[in-house]
């Protein structure tokens, strides 16, 4: 009787009221605005609007898809990243805040027209940005997974940036290439952290190496030196915990003026490091 009686009242403030009981407001707003076509601000202005009974269907099975753990973006088909909508799947990392950090240090140390080589690209949200956002960048992006790559690749053509596309693991498709400026986000999440459950819906992969979280980070440390141009940057991104470990990392493979930057909520985050001459 309880949902018979819902469904007589399908006005967008019923449904988003209902909704809001199992997933909270913010995100049932996102929801309905997606089923619909509409900017939130659309249901504010027309909360006395009736609904469709299909639109309402489509709505619940999205509603329940997010209560029962698939993350928003997975469902919308789209995450914000340094003021671009990059299109997701579960086959890639949902892009974080967190991750802008990155782009920003790398700006201030890029040179000019710089080659720019990002390791484990995922939907591309750091190489298509920093291709965006540097002039002249000449950017290659990299990842084992080519349906990573094909996510990469249709982000590209959607926001106009041009980039080149190798698959392989770390180092493997670039073999005798050099760049000014090598960025990665790669998986660092210890095996046992605690924080995993809550990311299940997205690639295994991508979050861990299934070991301490340091394996991927020191295979691209100990090379890095060997593909970097002279004075050339390496930034990878990496546990909040990890910092001080990372910057031996990055000193034992040669690199120097090694420092680690803070995110935005104030951990250790961005780790970099130069070749000299």
């Amino acid at each position: 009787m309880a949902e018979q009686s819902r469904q007589n009242k399908q006005t967008i403030k019923a449904v988003l009221a209902h909704a809001s009981t199992q997933i909270g407001r913010f995100e049932a707003f996102i929801l309905l605005a997606q089923v619909l076509g509409k900017p939130k601000e659309f249901l504010i202005t027309h909360d006395d609007d009736v609904l469709e009974p299909g639109a309402i269907t489509r709505f619940d099975i999205l509603v329940e898809m997010r209560r029962t753990g698939t993350p928003i973006p997975y469902i919308t088909g789209r995450q914000e990243f340094f003021g671009r909508y990059f299109l997701v799947d579960p086959s890639v990392l949902i892009p974080r805040p967190d991750t802008e950090v990155l782009i920003e240090q790398a700006q201030l140390v890029a040179p000019l027209s710089p080659k720019v080589l990002d390791l484990g690209t995922g939907s591309g949200c750091i190489a298509i940005t920093l291709a965006l956002e540097i002039k002249e960048a000449r950017v290659t992006a990299t990842d084992i997974s080519e349906d990573a790559i094909a996510i990469a690749k249709e982000n590209a053509v959607t926001l106009g940036a041009t980039l080149n596309f190798k698959q392989g693991s770390w180092w493997d498709p670039v073999q005798e290439e050099t760049f000014d400026l090598i960025v990665s986000n790669p998986p660092y999440i210890h095996k046992n952290d605690p924080h995993l459950a809550a990311l299940s819906s997205e690639p295994i992969s991508a979050l861990t190496d299934g070991a301490d979280g340091l394996t991927c980070i020191t295979e691209i440390t100990a090379c890095a030196k060997n593909y970097l141009n002279p004075n050339g940057w390496l930034l990878i991104e990496h546990g909040y915990d990890q910092g001080e470990i990372v910057r031996e990392l990055f000193r034992e493979g040669g690199l120097v003026a090694v420092r680690t930057v803070k995110d935005y909520g104030g951990n250790d985050r961005i780790t970099m490091g130069r070749r000299a001459n």
